[in-house]
């Protein structure tokens, strides 16, 4: 007998249909004896609904009001959930964020889970009860309630697997497990069966929706064993555990990509220490953040161009600063660029196997692909090309790196 966390994401739990198909699913985990906490989302699309119908109040609504409509969503799932495992036989009982408590910190609309009291609900299930957690929302210390922020579900999801101490956390989804890259738009995809933290962190990072970045840090960080697999079919899926778990015969893992970045390239900047933290410190206090940089020196070394990327909807934001910041930061002219992408390779094997940096570079190359900016790490090469060519680089790389 074990005690297990499963969440139920948005399209897991879309309708009511959907929703008795999780209770089943619940039931089955139950009939093996194990005792069990879920966390749900809310019906998917529900949170984006919400957010239009507080725009049509004001565009600058309530931070806190918005807390407190958005956590909403998880809430209704929750007591949906708990009525249809009732109906089936079984003991569930629905608990919001401020009754468990799920406690937070920091601002609304972005808090953090801190801690959690695990008495009231570990003595439910030990007596064969079903407890249900909406995902998204906590209490804060005032009292208030507070959301985690968008994807949060996957964060409550590990945390509560943290803090309860349980065997495994499974997450189910719409998709069968975590795939070598995108399977919606690149049908030979292939569905990955064991993948490390560290490589599903990157993934995740990067542009894969399946998991969210923070909770999968969180989960590598306490040694929580994850299960992505699909609430419409009875596949196995992937498992993500830790180092110990990497397979370094495989060079490459995935291929991911994302269509949110802009670049932005400052020419002729003064090339004196200190000037690159003169750029970016209004960015990070506006909260930008700034992924991939590149600095070209002048021949006379007194000059110096410099390009980094940010995400798109960040881009108007960040040159108001750069130009309201020029006393500080002296540079010729500024250029941007919205209609680019992220494609990055991810594997364990990189580390071991050489010739992966030529052999991605040259792959692009043959398909006429020029690169405007390259990002690494020990498990990851992340580069910035024109928007246009994402389909086909994706496609490549996959090929190339046998994936396919």
């Amino acid at each position: 007998m074990a005690k297990i966390v499963i969440k139920f994401g948005g399209t897991s739990v879309g309708s009511i249909e959907r929703i008795i198909a999780a209770a089943k699913i619940v039931k089955k985990q139950m009939d093996k004896g194990n005792k069990i906490i879920v966390v749900v989302s809310a019906m998917t699309g529900k949170t984006n609904e919400l957010i239009k119908q507080s725009e049509k109040i004001s565009k600058n609504f309530n931070k806190r009001e918005l807390d407190v409509l958005l956590a909403s969503g998880e809430q209704v799932v929750s007591a949906l959930l708990a009525g249809a495992l009732n109906e089936l036989g079984i003991k569930a009982k629905s608990y919001m964020g401020w009754q468990v408590p799920i406690l937070t910190d920091g601002e609304h609309n972005n808090s953090r889970i801190v801690n959690m009291h695990v008495e009231k609900i570990n003595q439910f299930i030990l007596n064969k009860g079903v407890a249900i957690i909406p995902g998204f929302q906590g209490v804060s210390k005032n009292g208030e309630v507070t959301t985690i922020g968008r994807g949060g579900s996957d964060a409550t999801a590990v945390a509560i697997a943290k803090f309860f101490k349980t065997e495994h956390c499974e997450i189910y989804t719409d998709v069968e497990g975590v795939f070598s890259t995108d399977p919606k738009n690149f049908p030979k995809a292939k569905k990955i069966n064991k993948i490390s933290y560290e490589e599903m962190l990157e993934m995740s990072s990067l542009g894969a929706k399946v998991m969210q970045s923070s909770a999968v840090q969180t989960a590598m960080m306490y040694d929580i064993p994850l299960h992505v697999r699909s609430t419409f079919s009875s596949t196995k899926g992937t498992k993500i555990f830790g180092s110990k778990n990497i397979d370094y015969s495989k060079t490459i893992t995935g291929v991911t990509y994302s269509k949110d970045d802009a670049k932005i390239t400052l020419l002729g900047v003064q090339d004196k220490p200190g000037i690159a933290a003169d750029i970016f410190e209004p960015l990070g206090k506006n909260s930008i953040n700034v992924d991939m940089v590149i600095q070209n020196i002048s021949s006379d070394g007194k000059k110096t161009d410099l390009t980094f990327t940010i995400k798109r909807n960040d881009l108007n934001k960040t040159i108001k600063l750069i130009k309201l910041n020029k006393n500080n930061v002296k540079y010729k002219s500024i250029s941007s660029n919205k209609k680019v992408s992220k494609v990055s390779i991810v594997g364990a094997g990189m580390i071991t196997t050489p010739g992966v940096t030529y052999k991605m570079f040259r792959a692009l190359a043959q398909d006429k692909i020029n690169i405007l900016a390259i990002s690494t790490s020990e498990i990851k090469i992340s580069v910035i090309i024109n928007e246009i060519n994402t389909i086909k680089a994706v496609k490549k790389l996959h090929t190339v790196f046998n994936l396919d």
